[in-house]
């Protein structure tokens, strides 16, 4: 029984004191009544095996990880990595099955901008054998893995490989055998066990569903209203109560802690071909509670969500609980959690003992209001950030190794564990925290006070009355303009300096070498201030516009702040994402033809976005500042920001200049049409939001005399 797993001596059992008798009389009686054996963390449940001898566990383990004691300095090839962190797939072979499931995690990695299709470029090679699921059992297990990846030509005992695999070993031991040697491949497992996982070598990634999402996945469903943030029940459960073998131990002794009321854990015996004959004197009573509840209600409704062991250590109720917010109290000793080598799961869960069952609705209840809150907004950020999708979950696994690869720009857990998380904080960048925007609000730091004014010139400079002059001057005369950059993507030569006016802050032109509508957000050195002005060179804005949009962006550095303003909305007739330029209220873009926003925009644009979409943008000369908007929203989830501008502002853009055929030519429109579409099809979901606020100059509409009004130009006609 259980209790013979705790040896006590009666003689002194019966010696201690009254404190002493009713402390050990609740560890037995909680053990006995929860069916969990007191085992040591190291002995963890997966191991304890009714059919197999622990000589024979220990053989299958030590022939799984004949290279057990594999870290990154002693089993990975870091000059591979040379010329930077690619990743190669192998082609498939006649007569390779992959799942579709296996088919979303190739994908994401050829989307990704770490993939190459040049094996000799690789640091990382992933195989295109289906090991997903090592179930002897399942339909979906592959015969002879063994003999093909053996037969790679650069296996090399697995070195510099990652293999993915989310089920491993069958009914009954359900051990961690893959049916083949890992050698010294690191693997990115589910429901990975402390004892056998090599730190820093292996990834531990979560147990999701073949319907999980691809790209996009659903929002998580903690809504800004929630407060008081308690709900109407206190911890829930609903699965499978198994009666035997492994995992049988803890949801077996449910039934202890559910009360009916604010703790419902629901389990059922109808699962299995033979469950009747196993069927015990509760299973009729738990079956029929088991239907009264439905488990989308339970799982929204509650503060807490219990994700025990199943047969496995990991389950899908884990990532279930993440997206609704429902705070996960982990039962599974000895789970290696999800990208615990970067996420600290003490900030989005509670991770409790199995032996402990029931002290779980002591624990549960002593947590805060504040603690609860704060909790469940860190589940919702986990999961929006690195498992919402399949693409995420790969992409995190590939950053994560990137950072082991590039140890001296890693990211810090601090990147990984606070919006908007590792995959937006690129360390090549830098790894300050307050060199990002969007920790300047946690870090209490302010942007720097100028701006790099960046004008992108593609027309010939006509003469001292040009546009591109005029609007040289007009920044220049900022008083918070550090420099004037001037990218030059015209096909015609470079003027002589002198051709260029005077002014009292540097003026510096670069050449493009490319001359491509994506070099406008090139990261060049020369841009040391945060802020960044982007002008089209037609752009008419005055002194003093200038200054108040820096203003308002001092207080919005994480977003994009300006003045021409678009929209986006659904056109259901054609099921696609239009594009319309109509001055409302409304809006969701604000264009890079005069805007401010953060420099760090420039290298997330030139290293984050994939290649494709880039050289989309270059073909059509077109949809960059649409790319911009996708991309600052993505990461920021909020719109961008609408400065007013002059009552008699035109968007001369559209009338004057080299651009004035282009904006008249209705295919410049459709191209924008389409951009808007590939844009969120490559991230899976739409990220621009709509937005009403417009913000105006200080004492704009007060009935003061001219003369006080800081702004004046602005409000004249």
């Amino acid at each position: 029984s259980s209790v013979s797993a705790t040896p006590l001596c009666l003689s002194e059992f019966f010696s201690c004191s009254a404190v002493c008798f009713y402390f050990w009389l609740y560890v037995i009686t909680s053990v006995y009544m929860s069916g969990v054996c007191l085992c040591s963390q190291e002995d963890s449940p997966q191991l304890h095996h009714q059919h197999t001898s622990p000589r024979e566990r220990r053989a299958i383990r030590d022939n799984i990880y004949k290279n057990k004691r594999c870290r990154m300095e002693t089993c990975f090839d870091f000059a591979r990595c040379q010329s930077g962190f690619r990743v190669y797939i192998y082609p498939p072979q006649r007569g390779d099955e992959i799942s579709e499931t296996y088919q979303k995690i190739l994908s994401s990695i050829e989307e990704s901008r770490f993939h190459t299709k040049d094996p000799s470029r690789a640091c990382l090679f992933i195989l295109a054998v289906d090991t997903l699921d090592r179930d002897q059992l399942s339909a979906q297990f592959v015969q002879n893995v063994r003999s093909r990846i053996q037969s790679l030509p650069t296996w090399n005992d697995g070195r510099n490989h990652l293999i993915f695999n989310l089920y491993s070993g069958t009914w009954p031991d359900y051990t961690e055998d893959l049916g083949f040697e890992v050698g010294q491949a690191m693997l990115a497992k589910a429901s990975a066990d402390v004892v056998n996982f090599r730190t820093n070598f292996d990834i531990s990634i979560p147990l999701f569903s073949k319907d999980h999402p691809l790209k996009g996945g659903g929002m998580g469903y903690l809504t800004l209203n929630d407060a008081p943030p308690s709900r109407k029940y206190l911890l829930v459960f609903k699965g499978k109560r198994y009666l035997t073998g492994i995992g049988s131990e803890t949801r077996n002794a449910l039934y202890h802690i559910h009360n009916g009321e604010d703790i419902i854990l629901l389990t059922t015996c109808k699962h299995g071909k033979d469950w009747e004959k196993h069927k015990d004197s509760r299973c009729d009573r738990d079956n029929e509670e088991y239907s009264k509840f439905d488990y989308q209600e339970l799982l929204h409704n509650s503060s807490f969500c219990l994700v025990p062991r199943g047969r496995r250590l990991g389950s899908f109720r884990f990532l279930e609980a993440l997206q609704a917010a429902c705070i996960p109290v982990i039962l599974s000793n000895g789970w290696e959690l999800p990208f615990s080598e970067v996420i600290d799961w003490r900030k989005a869960a509670i991770i409790g003992d199995e032996r402990l069952l029931l002290q779980v609705p002591s624990i549960t209840r002593s947590v805060g209001r504040d603690r609860i809150l704060a909790l469940r907004q860190q589940t919702q950020f986990l999961w929006d950030a690195y498992f919402s999708s399949v693409a995420k979950i790969v992409l995190t696994t590939l950053e994560i190794i990137q950072d082991r690869v590039d140890s001296h720009v890693s990211r810090s857990r601090f990147l990984w564990n606070s919006l908007p998380g590792g995959l937006y904080a690129i360390p090549q960048y830098s790894t300050d925290p307050a060199q990002f925007p969007f920790y300047y609000a946690i870090l209490g730091k302010s942007p720097s006070q100028q701006f790099t004014a960046v004008i992108h010139t593609v027309t010939p400079l006509q003469s001292q009355i040009s546009p591109v002059v005029k609007l040289i001057i007009a920044v220049a005369k900022s008083k918070f303009c550090a420099q004037i950059v001037v990218l030059w993507n015209c096909d015609k030569p470079l003027p002589p300096r002198n051709k260029w006016p005077s002014t009292s802050v540097p003026l510096t032109v670069i050449e493009g070498q490319t001359k491509t509508m994506s070099s406008r957000f090139f990261p060049h050195d020369v841009i040391l201030s945060d802020a960044v002005l982007s002008l089209d060179e037609d752009s008419v804005l005055s002194t003093n516009e200038v200054d108040f949009a820096f203003i308002v962006w001092q207080s919005f550095p994480e977003r994009i702040v300006g003045y021409p303003a678009r929209s986006h909305y659904w056109d259901s007739s054609r099921s696609r994402w239009g594009y319309t330029s109509k001055w409302t209220n409304d809006y969701s873009m604000v264009l890079t033809g005069a805007a401010f926003y953060h420099r760090y925009y420039h290298y997330l644009f030139t290293h984050h976005v994939p290649a494709s979409l880039l050289t989309m943008v270059d073909r059509m000369a077109n949809c960059e500042d649409i790319l911009m908007n996708f991309l600052v929203s993505a990461v920021t989830k909020q719109p961008p920001i609408k400065v007013t501008q002059k009552k008699q502002y035109k968007e001369t853009m559209m009338t004057q200049g080299s651009k004035a055929s282009r904006w008249a030519d209705p295919d410049h429109f459709a191209q924008r049409q389409t951009c808007m579409n590939a844009f969120s099809h490559w991230l899976g979901f739409m990220p621009l939001v709509h937005s009403q606020m417009r913000l105006d100059p200080v004492l704009f509409r007060d009935q003061v005399s001219i003369l006080r009004k800081k702004y004046r130009d602005i409000e004249r006609l």
